[in-house]
């Protein structure tokens, strides 16, 4: 039996992440409905932003050849700017993915372009990607794994300065109901840790904490979570950072029909009459066909 691919460099740690943010819809109402007719699918989603009340949104279409291993996905964004990915799998060589990103804004002329090259074979996980109009900049990263173990890192590289910009590791154990992650961030100059757990079939639990060597605050920020399962469509979560309580609620209403309902509480500002509190509350719904 071969070793499995280890995950990504951005991914070291996703389980954790996942658990103290994801399904908090506290930012405002969200709408997203998502269609497919093979080899087509499409997404339109939508968001009320609870503080200023103003609308973003954006249409996405996706078409997917499997046989040679294309994917392009086109959207537009209600801020008028234009994506463009084109994915290119399993043809050149086994294991290798190419990725071609661009995105343009006509109103301001604006355009970005991103190509990157990921190679994953049993425990390795390569990238590298080149930002062709900022720098141009190189960023590379690797994680090798072994029985559970990881290792990674990634650097990025400015062409025309010809230096190194930016610098960062990660170590990290993953098992079957439980990871841990420990990463150098900012040139080493920040550093997490991450944990994940799952208790049983019902309760996840999960932490993370950071210091940052520059932060003029000081000490060590802890933010830590759980997620119980009420039953085979609904799930409850709640997190605590800084002081923040965030409670989520997401209940799969029907077939194809997800709805989330999320609160977050400043603690520490319970009574706060001025309004610089960071009380929030949203709900998003999606729909699937």
């Amino acid at each position: 039996m071969s070793a499995p691919v280890p995950p990504s460099y951005k991914d070291l740690g996703k389980s954790s992440s996942d658990l103290l943010s994801k399904d908090y819809p506290i930012h405002g109402t969200s709408l997203e409905v998502k269609t497919t007719s093979f080899p087509a699918s499409f997404k339109v989603a939508g968001l009320r932003d609870a503080k200023s009340a103003a609308i973003t949104g954006d249409i996405e279409g996706k078409w997917v050849d499997p046989k040679n291993g294309v994917a392009i996905t086109q959207a537009w964004t209600t801020s008028n700017i234009l994506r463009t990915q084109v994915e290119l799998e399993n043809q050149i060589a086994r294991g290798l993915k190419l990725d071609l990103l661009t995105a343009l804004n006509p109103a301001k002329n604006q355009k970005s372009a991103l190509v990157t090259a990921i190679y994953k074979q049993p425990s390795v996980h390569t990238r590298a990607t080149v930002d062709l109009f900022k720098g141009p900049t190189f960023t590379a990263d690797a994680v090798l794994g072994r029985a559970g173990a990881l290792v990674g890192a990634e650097a990025t590289y400015d062409v025309l300065a010809g230096a190194i910009t930016r610098y960062a590791g990660a170590v990290g154990y993953s098992a079957a109901d439980y990871s841990v992650a420990v990463h150098a961030l900012g040139n080493l100059s920040a550093y997490s840790a991450s944990y994940y757990h799952r208790i049983n079939s019902d309760i996840e639990a999960g932490a993370k904490a950071v210091y940052d060597t520059k932060s003029t605050a000081g000490g060590v920020n802890l933010e830590v979570g759980a997620k119980s399962y009420l039953d085979n469509s609904a799930f409850v979560k709640a997190s605590n950072n800084a002081g923040i309580v965030g409670l989520a609620y997401t209940q799969a209403l029907r077939p194809g029909v997800k709805a989330s309902f999320g609160i977050a509480i400043d603690t520490q500002r319970l009574n706060d009459q001025s309004g610089s509190s960071n009380h929030r509350a949203g709900a998003s719904f999606v729909f699937t066909n």
